[in-house]
């Protein structure tokens, strides 16, 4: 039992506010990057330690008691001031810096040769860019902020749609010249197809997705390229090779200059897009909000 002067172990308070606020030890589990055997076991030592049941075990998954309820409240607030202390110390002992997590292609064809003009307005403050093709892992990647493709759907983190996905295949001009302008379907399928490897893109609309969005049926190319990056999808198409799916505004610079033909009578717009994802549980920075606002400024004309 505790005596007056204790507390529990900080570690303990840490995995309660996660699957007090998850309302789940599995989720618990991968937000901290542990196994759901470990929250557990944290969990039964905190209710032993407190001699009371701070979660009520239902019919797959976990309520909060009231007791529970009362511990979530006043250790969520506790570890909101840690944190708020411990940033600002950080602030006070090295120079302003943001984590940025997206996918490669967000990076290459929107970020990047935008990032330029935020750099000249606040040249003091250092960026790291974090990129992968597969679904990022927010808990890893320590990001004070993120750029994310999907459904806006964050477990415990707060979102806020900046893009919707519109969609539309894409084409060097000699491919365009070759197949006519490609006024049909049918003609999609004579022409070579570029795809985004499905175990890395699923969340992406892919072709069999778009001939659906139009009533049509899913007619297999005479051939179809499959790559495990986008940058490599759109080198591919603007070599010639094949018929890519663009993503708006992503690839607008190819289509202005004209390197690249927009095929908009097929385009598709759905509920997905990116969404800028944060922390709940940690106010952003001063550098984060400017790099934030930043960001939403540049969204202005899409």
């Amino acid at each position: 039992m505790l005596s007056r002067n204790d507390t529990p172990p900080l570690q303990s308070l840490v995995v309660f506010e996660s699957a007090a606020r998850l309302l789940s030890f599995t989720a618990a589990a991968r937000e901290l990057g542990t196994t759901q055997p470990a929250v557990s076991q944290q969990i039964r030592s905190l209710e032993t330690e407190l001699g009371v049941a701070l979660f009520a075990r239902v019919y797959r998954g976990v309520t909060l008691t009231d007791a529970g309820y009362l511990l979530l409240e006043t250790t969520q607030k506790s570890l909101k001031e840690l944190r708020d202390v411990v940033q600002k110390i950080k602030q006070n002992t090295a120079p302003p810096r943001i984590n940025f997590a997206t996918d490669f292609a967000f990076a290459a064809y929107w970020l990047m040769p935008k990032l330029a003009e935020f750099r000249r307005l606040h040249p003091d403050i250092d960026i790291r860019i974090q990129t992968s093709q597969s679904e990022i892992d927010l808990v890893s990647a320590d990001a004070d902020i993120a750029m994310l493709f999907g459904d806006g759907h964050y477990t415990g983190y707060h979102s806020e749609k900046l893009l919707i996905e519109h969609v539309y295949p894409v084409c060097s001009p000699k491919l365009f010249e070759q197949y006519q302008g490609f006024s049909s379907f049918e003609d999609l399928s004579q022409a070579p197809l570029l795809k985004l490897n499905a175990d890395l893109g699923q969340k992406w609309l892919d072709w069999e997705a778009l001939f659906a969005h139009h009533h049509t049926l899913w007619q297999s190319p005479e051939a179809l390229m499959e790559f495990d990056n986008y940058t490599l999808v759109v080198q591919a198409a603007i070599s010639g090779q094949g018929v890519a799916l663009g993503w708006s505004p992503l690839l607008d610079s190819f289509i202005e200059s004209g390197v690249l033909m927009a095929l908009k009578h097929f385009a598709v717009t759905t509920d997905h897009g990116y969404h800028i994802v944060m922390s709940k549980q940690q106010a952003p920075s001063e550098q984060v909000t400017l790099f934030l606002n930043w960001l939403k400024s540049q969204m202005d004309n899409y």
